[in-house]
């Protein structure tokens, strides 16, 4: 499994779930690779802000998945991860043997993509892990009403890079400068989706998500042949990937995935 986070966001998003689908204790464990891209998480800064774009982001996937000679491979992709996975379905096929879209689809609402763009590289670092905690639960309580209030400490850990014990910034602040790209309207990707038919498909919206419309969703299930659609209640955008009947239904899909897969290849 290839996991694939979100614009400002990093491997530590898939800590949860990547532990349950690598554990052991699965009846079929998995290997799991989570990327940060260039600029985010522990990844150097790209010198040139230009370069924060989809396609030196899908360059730099697939040249791992080549070193590490991945193919047919579960994508699990939130928002700009999902996209990655769309364009990797029309560039590269073989790459994909199963794909799960984490509230992201081929319309990206103007409404959520304005929220976003407000606050990419332009908040205040917090000083202490408490702060940024507030911090994060300011932000997100009223799209995620279902995060008990122990959790927003949490999430400010994946959120932010730990230097010396303090928060620190998880991504190179230059992202907000990517914004003006997207001042005119985004380009549908429903060659793209459609590129992804071949493959079993799973898709996560949050309930509350300001990013995929429910419309969007039903769309795409009519438009695909084999798409399982979960709504996560009380989660916006991006459900959290931490909830247990979240886990167990990608767990389930993945596991009839392998069984399709299994066919395809024996037929």
């Amino acid at each position: 499994v290839l996991c694939l986070a979100g614009l400002t966001r990093n491997s530590r998003d898939f800590h949860d779930i990547a532990s349950v689908m690598s554990s052991p204790d699965q009846p079929h464990p998995r290997h799991v690779y989570t990327l940060d891209y260039r600029g985010r998480g522990l990844s150097a800064n790209d010198p040139d802000w230009h370069n924060y774009q989809v396609p030196n982001e899908l360059l730099d996937a697939l040249d791992f998945m080549t070193v590490v000679g991945l193919s047919d491979a579960a994508i699990i992709g939130t928002s700009r991860g999902g996209i990655l996975a769309m364009v990797m379905g029309a560039v590269r096929p073989g790459n994909i043997g199963a794909v799960v879209l984490n509230d992201i689809g081929p319309v990206i609402e103007r409404e959520g993509l304005l929220r976003i763009i407000s606050y990419v590289g332009r908040i205040p670092l917090p000083s202490t892990w408490k702060d940024a905690g507030e911090l994060v639960r300011s932000m997100g309580q009223r799209h995620f009403p279902a995060v008990p209030a122990h959790m927003w400490e949490e999430l400010a850990h994946q959120w932010y890079n730990d230097e010396a014990g303090r928060p620190t910034h998880g991504y190179d602040q230059e992202l907000n400068r990517t914004a003006s790209i997207l001042d005119g309207p985004l380009p549908e990707l429903w060659s793209q989706f459609k590129s992804l038919s071949r493959v079993p498909a799973m898709l996560l919206r949050g309930e509350n998500s300001d990013i995929l419309s429910a419309a969007t969703a039903d769309r795409m299930q009519r438009e695909h042949p084999d798409l399982t659609l979960l709504t996560v209640a009380g989660q916006g955008h991006a459900p959290l990937l931490r909830d247990q009947p979240s886990i167990l239904a990608i767990l389930d899909f993945l596991s009839r995935a392998d069984t399709t897969w299994r066919g395809h290849h024996l037929g």
